[in-house]
């Protein structure tokens, strides 16, 4: 099959390391408070999140589609994403926008009351690329029937591209090209490991995305992933490159900080519990998105997803009572600790006196 890559990414993703060298969430710390003098039942996770409202601000974001057994897995995530009242980005959808046969991987989303759909294309088909055609604005319409989505995630992976064998090098032109679609269609920006600049962030704002997901390092690396397929492939020059870049990108809690433009943000990156949620929302996400750690659940069943999901939101309410925070936006104002590697990070962007 013509996207059988998109089968690799999953099994790799399941059965290798992928992983950043270094989990930066580990270096945020929240202020402990001794007498919360807050119920914990009463606790409210609830938030507004582009004009729709979830239980809790936790996104499963974009994870795959458009291949055998992807149907499984977007069906597991959205009866789950629906049951928890949570939002649900799919994985890029241009197989099914090249090769129609393969939209019911993606279509099965619109059979669940998911409350935020966020569809996905990528930034790289948005001009011409060698021989192919450049997605236009009536493709990107026909990503969102395709799954009634609220709001089109538009992917920047150009480290990805770069260690692909398929890969799409030419960014030239793209965020006109964004600019383009997002005055005719809610646009999401969204990274896919190496997180957004603040000097990005400024010019997606400039081309009238309605948030930014900053897709930060500190979790999976598609660098990582590519490697592995290029080693497999005997591909010499690309898994020199998938090595090299393995740990290439903005760390996620720092992207936060830096793509905070007055657009709401997702932090995706490395978030692998309702902690880390709960540190991402306090640095200035309205939500925190979570793939890798609900990929396999996904493949056993909706149970399984919920399951996890059902552990993550306990996590992020205990996180609020410990701060005494009952709603999300005192979430937002509870004191945070940089702490280690990415302290450094800080010490070092700060422009100086």
């Amino acid at each position: 099959m013509k996207f059988e890559r998109k089968a690799d990414h999953i099994d790799i993703c399941l059965n290798r390391d992928v992983n950043a060298s270094r989990n930066h969430w580990e270096d945020i710390q929240l202020l402990h408070r001794a007498l919360p003098e807050i119920d914990m039942g009463s606790i409210d996770t609830s938030v507004e999140l582009f004009g729709k409202k979830l239980a809790a601000p936790v996104i499963i974001s974009a994870i795959t589609g458009g291949f055998d057994g992807a149907e499984s897995i977007n069906r597991n995530l959205a009866k789950a994403a629906a049951e928890l009242g949570i939002g649900m980005g799919v994985g890029s959808q241009r197989p099914a926008l090249e090769h129609p046969e393969l939209a019911s991987s993606y279509e099965v989303v619109k059979e669940y009351d998911v409350p935020l759909v966020i569809g996905n294309v990528g930034a790289p088909q948005l001009v011409e690329q060698k021989k192919r055609h450049a997605f236009g604005i009536d493709d990107c319409k026909r990503a969102m029937e395709m799954i009634d989505a609220d709001i089109l995630a538009i992917h920047l992976n150009f480290l990805q591209e770069i260690v692909q064998p398929e890969g799409d090098t030419n960014a030239a032109g793209c965020l006109e090209a964004m600019g383009k679609v997002a005055k005719q269609i809610p646009v999401l920006a969204k990274e896919t490991g190496a997180g957004i600049s603040r000097d990005m962030a400024q010019d997606l704002r400039m081309k009238g995305v309605k948030g930014i997901d900053v897709g930060g390092l500190g979790g999976t690396s598609f660098s990582a992933v590519e490697y592995h397929r290029a080693v497999g492939r005997n591909e010499e020059t690309l898994s020199r490159l998938g090595e090299t870049f393995w740990d290439w990108g903005i760390p996620t809690p720092l992207s936060i900080l830096e793509a905070d433009v007055g657009l709401p943000i997702i932090a995706t990156g490395g978030l692998n519990t309702g902690l880390d949620v709960a540190k991402s929302i306090s640095l200035g996400a309205r939500a925190g998105g979570l793939s890798r750690k609900l990929l396999k659940p996904a493949t056993e069943s909706p149970e399984a997803v919920i399951k996890e999901l059902e552990m993550i939101i306990a996590e992020l309410k205990a996180a609020m009572f410990l701060v005494g925070a009952s709603r999300i936006q005192a979430l937002q104002d509870t004191p945070v600790i940089v702490t280690g590697h990415l302290s450094e990070w800080l010490n070092a962007m700060e422009p100086e006196e």
